[in-house]
């Protein structure tokens, strides 16, 4: 489970100590509080605070309206209502997203349960019986549900890009093979075990604190301090930790923050939000969405020669992160293959729906399913096994992405490969899989392999900064702050690891605050897999610079311990804690040309997958899940390990199991999230795991130019699972002739694989 560093350095940022606590197999530092219930979430210190109200929204059941009163003088009546909050209460600005164009208090509803106003309650059934009393009246409009509505309306939002290299006509007109099509996919509801939660107050000075449960505290200081009028300083937020976040909590919280904020304000006393598992659904983003439509050729070597595509994004009411989310599936369209000419548009429908948001793999999923579906379709078609069309196609050395990155390490892709090829036997399996299906008619099982090639850094250039604060205290014990959120993924324990691996002390020497934006200001989103390296980057500075402080005073104390190191330091006078700084080196990003150098690295996986399918009822097991993925030198093999694994079921619920409905009918409840509840939406759980998966780290995968040579691990598992869906798609075609292509949708639910298997069945000629 250990990588193995590459024999040449040539970073200081990222040689590794021979003893080092980095690379050391930690739990968890915050495991037994997990288990135990002991871990405080933001809504757990509700009970530690006095004289808190409760907040509660009055929704709109109509997908798209316009509120013509809105009368809340019932709510007082209701015993235990304090106050209703409406948008003639905002001192500020009524607006809780970055564009400026997601009102705070709505006067038109722009998605079925839209809040208009939140109710105050000395409880939450009080302040839910008084948002049942407020009196709203609105005049329907007609909504667009579907993005197909929205693509045939001429519904757009926000830029329109366009990625292009080479010319792609050219690709296609010298193609021997030309196939086109549609790929879909449905988008996917976070389901944080922790709904989103604020609770908000204000001292006798008038500093607003905001404990959120948020993955990005600096903006939301931001918006809660536009909302109120008041500069950035006047406003504090803290993030103890997050039950869970995925990129749900990136925008989404903000504004939720800013009611609690602007309740505590106008009270004086402390103001609870927390969004019940129904209004978490039915009120906040989800991932987007995407409809593809694609042109592609190949030669007869089934090589690439070109493709032209348009990405559209279901972007929901307003547009939260949808450009970066549809720039970085243009970005990642590609995966893990040369495409020598290629042109693809992206564009963002605007829907009556939630304003759909950042998610696991930001975009990279929906643009990389893509190119993965056209494989799987074409495969057959060109006679060519999917395997062997995947690794013939592979970047090579010397080669750049479309955007104009240059691919570097690829042959840590084929490493990658071939070992999942060699460990999970695959060439055996292949020939023994063939056999077992000829015996059995109504079940079969199917195999696949797949890559994965995904950029790491946020494609917003700016974004790629940390700062960190560390403090080395007379006693030789160290206190560190960092701008980066935990939410369960493991990034405070590895920065405990990168402390203390910096300043050469046992990780017991070391404690981490909670993050505020009182302590480390001006932070970036955790998101895009980059929080280890920007974060790790900023402590390991801070950590730099106290030890050059040090080095004079261990010049003339060469065997005193630290604590005497650090002891006579402080009677010298020398400053025992630092500010720490660090900017990705060696980024540029054009969004308007879709054009730059926008990750530092990528991170490459493998993974193959064998599943059974029942021929009757289209339900499935997934037998076996072999997994290779490179993680550089990893800070933390455990926190790794559990990354990959969570990634991957993650990414197998997406692609299978997942499915978001919205009511498409004309009836009064169109726009509305159907699936709502853990009843109806399903998520995966123990009993679709693999019976058997085997995760290994790719050794000999050191990266240069980053803390201690290692590589980000948070999305790019996801996108492993990709060979679930094939392997699936694999067993239908085991049902009908050879050569025949089968389209799978996404999710490819137990039905959709039915009928795809059905549709196979037809084509040999059996009964469905």
């Amino acid at each position: 489970m250990t990588t193995t560093t590459d024999p040449v350095e040539t970073s200081p940022l990222s040689r590794r100590p021979e003893r080092a606590v980095v690379g050391e197999a930690l739990p968890h530092e915050a495991a037994a509080l997990h288990v135990t219930g002991r871990a405080l979430y933001t809504d757990d210190l509700v009970g530690r605070t006095r004289d808190v109200l409760h907040a509660h929204p009055v929704q709109v059941p109509a997908a798209h309206a316009v509120v013509t009163s809105l009368d809340v003088a019932p709510a007082h009546d209701v015993r235990g209502v304090v106050r209703v909050l409406t948008a003639a209460d905002v001192p500020g600005l009524n607006d809780a997203g970055i564009k400026h164009d997601e009102p705070l208090f709505p006067t038109e509803v722009m998605y079925h349960g839209h809040a208009v106003c939140w109710v105050l309650g000395e409880t939450l059934e009080a302040a839910r019986r008084g948002a049942a009393a407020v009196e709203v009246e609105y005049d329907e409009l007609p909504a667009l549900v579907t993005v197909e509505e929205a693509i045939a309306a001429e519904s757009f939002q926000g830029a329109r890009p366009t990625l292009a290299r080479g010319d792609s006509a050219a690709g296609l007109a010298r193609a021997r093979h030309v196939f086109e099509g549609v790929t879909t996919c449905a988008g996917q509801e976070h389901f944080y075990l922790e709904t989103h939660c604020a609770l908000a107050q204000v001292d006798e000075n008038g500093q607003v604190f905001v404990q959120s449960s948020t993955q990005h505290p600096t903006e939301t200081q931001e918006i809660v301090a536009h909302v109120l009028g008041l500069a950035s300083h006047h406003v504090t937020v803290q993030c103890l930790r997050m039950g869970g976040g995925f990129g749900g909590k990136e925008m989404q919280p903000h504004g939720l923050a800013a009611i609690a904020a602007l309740g505590a304000t106008l009270t004086g006393r402390p103001v609870r939000l927390r969004l019940s598992r129904a209004q978490d659904m039915s009120m906040t983003g989800k991932r987007h969405g995407f409809h593809t439509r694609w042109k592609v050729g190949f030669d007869d070597d089934g090589l690439f020669t070109g493709l032209e595509a348009t990405l559209t994004a279901d972007g929901g009411w307003s547009l939260d992160l949808s450009e970066p989310v549809l720039s970085r599936a243009l970005c990642h369209v590609d995966n893990a293959y040369w495409i020598p000419d290629i042109t693809v548009h992206g564009r963002v429908a605007k829907t009556n729906k939630t304003s759909q948001t950042a998610f696991r793999g930001f975009g990279g999923p929906q643009g990389m399913l893509m190119i993965e579906d056209i494989i799987g379709r074409c495969a057959p078609l060109l006679g060519v096994a999917p395997a062997d069309l995947r690794r013939r196609n592979f970047y090579v050395e010397g080669q750049a992405t479309p955007y104009g990155q240059p691919v570097r390490h690829p042959h840590r892709l084929v490493a990658a490969w071939e070992q999942v090829g060699e460990t999970a036997s695959l060439d055996a399996r292949r020939a023994w899989i063939d056999q077992w299906n000829a015996a059995h008619a109504n079940r079969k099982r199917g195999l696949a392999i797949t890559p994965v090639k995904f950029g790491i850094s946020f494609n917003f250039t700016a974004f790629n900064q940390a700062g960190a604060l560390v403090h080395v205290y007379k006693d030789g014990s160290v206190l560190i702050n960092h701008g980066g959120t935990e939410m369960g993924q493991g990034l405070h324990t590895k920065m405990l690891q990168v402390a203390a691996t910096a300043l050469g002390v046992p990780l017991a020497r070391v404690r981490l605050a909670p993050t505020r934006t009182d302590k480390v200001p001006n932070t970036s989103a955790t998101a895009a897999s980059s929080s280890s390296d920007l974060n790790g980057g900023a402590i390991r500075n801070a950590c730099d610079q106290i030890l050059e402080r040090l080095a004079p005073v261990r010049a003339d104390l060469p065997d005193a311990s630290w604590e005497e190191l650090v002891s006579a330091a402080y009677f010298r006078r020398i400053q025992l804690w630092a500010a720490g700084y660090f900017a990705t080196p060696g980024l540029s990003w054009d969004a308007g040309t879709v054009r730059g150098t926008p990750f530092k690295y990528f991170a490459y996986g493998v993974a193959a997958a064998e599943v059974e399918v029942d021929g009757f009822t289209g339900g499935y097991t997934t037998r076996r899940v072999d997994i290779v993925h490179d993680v550089g030198d990893s800070l933390s093999p455990l926190v790794d390990v559990g990354q990959i694994e969570g990634g991957f079921v993650q990414g197998a619920g997406w692609l299978t199991l997942e499915d978001l409905r919205w009511d498409e009918t004309d009836g009064p409840g169109r726009g509305r999230l159907t699936t709502n509840a853990a009843s109806t939406y399903k998520v995966p759980s123990f009993s679709e795991l693999p019976a058997e998966l085997n995760v290994a780290l790719l050794e000999r995968a050191h990266e240069d130019g980053v803390v201690y040579g290692s590589k980000a691990v948070g999305e790019p598992p996801l996108m492993l699972a990709f060979c679930v869906r094939e392997a699936l798609r694999d067993a239908c075609a085991a049902f009908g002739p050879p050569g025949r292509p089968v389209e799978l949708p996404s999710p490819a639910t137990p039905e959709a694989v039915y009928w795809a298997l059905a549709a196979a069945r037809e084509a040999a000629g059996a009964a469905p």
